[in-house]
């Protein structure tokens, strides 16, 4: 006897198909306990499914300069705050709690090696489904992402002492030690270009920086994790620590770099392209940052950072003013103008 397969007797046994299957989700019989970890040809599919997706994603979307090496101690100190919990870290062993998961986080000191820096950004950048991997905080802030994929693939060859280098000691009398381990113990930024010098600065810029944090306002994934956690007196209190510190004011004072074009950007801005002079807001008494003593790799990259924010194109809409000078600022003026705030002399 011969039993014809017609297109209805095949939709017929794949309605019933789905049927069952959606009883036999519906009776719990499954246990889905991470206990009870998966089933082998489950966890294969699920991780060739992942890397072929993380495979295909990075190459067609992951910057070409997926790695910035020279912000290693931001990167190691977001690493200890959010990520050594579940991956662990030279000398450091992750959460017994966090490796219960199903799948547990991988050991980065091994598993980094198995991807590229493209993938490597798109992982830290997006995340992965079904896993305990989150997107990274902000979606605006590649800068960030580079320097985390940097320190990661940095992880297999490095020792418990580096770590620690760059995490920073804390020090246990301080309360500052959630601000120390990337700021300093003098709030100058422990000589990394993309920390910012905070001693000496305005505390009530600080404290309302803080709280744009906290609130997510600014943007940032490596402040969020430190903000988000503080209460109001703490941060007020962290504010009139740091600003009390010798840190700018330290620093050689802008003009002691003689570059007149630079000067002229700072001082007096250029009207025919509606820049206004730096001085203008960046100055003592006013509610801006001030700039003058403040480390120029720092300002040079915010501006970048800044002038490529192309969600903002007119600040009296926007009310985000810094997108739109930044963009007014001649490209090849940018680490001029830095230099000249920081007191640095020009280069040659």
């Amino acid at each position: 006897m011969t039993i014809r397969i017609t297109w209805l007797r095949a939709l017929a046994a794949a309605l019933v198909l789905g049927v069952a299957g959606m009883l036999f989700a519906w009776s719990g019989v499954m246990n889905l306990a991470a206990s009870s970890g998966h089933w082998k040809i489950t966890d294969w599919f699920l991780h060739w499914a992942m890397r072929s997706s993380v495979r295909t994603h990075a190459a067609f979307t992951s910057p070409d300069d997926p790695a910035d090496a020279t912000g290693l101690v931001s990167a190691a100190g977001h690493f200890a705050n959010a990520c050594s919990v579940c991956h662990g870290a030279p000398g450091v062993k992750p959460a017994p709690v966090m490796q219960a998961a199903t799948p547990p986080a991988p050991d980065l000191a091994k598993n980094a090696t198995e991807w590229n820096d493209k993938q490597l950004f798109w992982i830290v950048q997006h995340g992965v489904k079904y896993t305990g991997m989150p997107a990274w905080a902000v979606q605006d802030r590649p800068d960030e992402v580079r320097r985390m994929v940097a320190f990661v693939r940095r992880l297999p060859g490095m020792t418990p002492a580096h770590y620690q280098a760059l995490v920073g000691e804390p020090d246990p009398a301080s309360d500052l030690a959630a601000c120390t381990g990337c700021h300093g113990v003098d709030g100058k930024g422990r000589g990394a270009p993309d920390v910012p010098v905070l001693g000496g600065q305005d505390p009530a810029y600080l404290l309302a920086a803080l709280q744009g944090y906290a609130s997510g306002r600014r943007s940032s994934a490596v402040m969020q994790q430190v903000a988000m956690r503080m209460q109001p007196q703490e941060m007020a209190a962290d504010a009139r620590r740091f600003a009390a510190m010798l840190g700018l004011d330290a620093r050689p004072a802008a003009g002691a770099a003689t570059d007149a074009e630079a000067a002229r950007i700072v001082t007096s801005g250029l009207p025919a392209v509606q820049l206004p002079a730096c001085a203008s807001c960046h100055a003592p008494g006013k509610p801006y940052p001030v700039l003058a003593g403040q480390r120029a790799t720092y300002i040079a990259q915010r501006l970048r950072d800044w002038r490529g924010d192309k969600n903002v194109v007119d600040a009296r809409k926007s009310h985000a003013t810094m997108p739109v000078i930044a963009r007014r600022i001649p490209h090849d003026m940018i680490d001029r103008v830095a230099r000249y705030l920081a007191g640095d002399p020009p280069q040659r």
